[in-house]
């Protein structure tokens, strides 16, 4: 078994009790904050990312939690995901606790997209866009959901009491600026496409899920890594091969990196899952399929 894909391989790792080869790679200190935050002709490259009002707040955050809290507060996409970048670094350098935060009920979101039933989301040939425009909108949604979701995850969890350990909150920040990363990609990949991320209408399902979990750590892992996140690595190849099929091997190969990363993401909600469930001396296979 080479990676997670899906319920199947999640259910696998459960009764398993085994973790991805690549996760202890992925959490290692040693490793910077990744800065290939932008696609060049090659694939992805360093960029700088800039730090918008990152220094303007008075007084600035002073934990990792206050961070999350101020960025779930920034209602700019790409400010928000600026500031993940930064906030992250900073919490690689040493420079920041894990704090405690008030998580709140739901994230700032720009006017646009407007957000609608899922089964109500347009189809590219009823808005006259692109299929390639549509399906990395729908990524881009997809990703600048994740990055709340993961901060919401530190900030809730926050005010643990110690129950969680500090490897749980570095995942989860580490899985922010990750998904920032995804963000800033589809966002670029539509401005070369004419486009731009809030021109299509989406949904709020993502979200909707985040606020059923909110009282349960266990709850959270399973609904958000464990099944949202697995969903989108099963989806991964066929996006690609639609891609292909449509001739856009620039976004093709954009996703395909997406689709690679995620599975951390993935690794790290089972691993935490079978963490919990030690704890709480239960089953993981039972407590998954149960919720």
């Amino acid at each position: 078994m080479r990676g997670f894909k899906g319920f199947s391989s999640c259910s696998w790792a459960m009764q398993q009790h085994q973790e991805w080869a690549g996760l202890q790679s992925w959490r290692s200190p040693a490793a910077p904050p990744n800065e290939r935050r932008r696609w060049g002709d090659a694939g992805p490259e360093m960029v700088a990312t800039p730090l918008d009002h990152a220094g303007s707040f008075s007084p600035p955050p002073r934990s990792l939690a206050e961070w999350g809290a101020l960025i779930l507060a920034t209602p700019r996409p790409l400010s928000k995901s600026h500031l993940t970048h930064h906030a992250y670094k900073l919490w690689c350098s040493g420079a920041l606790p894990i704090g405690v935060a008030v998580a709140m009920d739901s994230p700032a979101r720009p006017e646009k997209p407007q957000l609608v039933h899922p089964r109500r989301v347009p189809t590219a040939k009823v808005l006259g866009i692109s299929p390639s425009v549509h399906m990395i909108h729908n990524l881009a949604h997809i990703e600048l959901n994740a990055v709340d979701l993961a901060w919401d995850t530190v900030v809730r969890f926050s005010a643990s009491g110690g129950e969680l350990d500090s490897q749980f909150f570095a995942d989860f920040a580490h899985v922010a600026d990750d998904e920032s990363r995804h963000f800033c990609w589809c966002e670029q990949r539509l401005k070369e496409l004419g486009s731009s991320y809030g021109d299509v209408p989406a949904h709020n399902l993502l979200w909707k899920d985040c606020q059923k979990t909110s009282g349960s750590v266990d709850a959270r892992l399973a609904v958000i890594p464990m099944v949202q996140e697995a969903r989108g690595l099963d989806a991964g190849p066929r996006l690609v091969e639609r891609l292909k099929q449509l001739g856009d091997d620039r976004s093709a190969k954009i996703v395909e990196q997406i689709s690679q990363e995620e599975l951390a993401h993935v690794a790290v909600g089972v691993s935490w899952f079978l963490d919990v469930c030690r704890r709480l001396e239960c089953d993981p296979a039972a407590r998954f399929k149960g919720g």
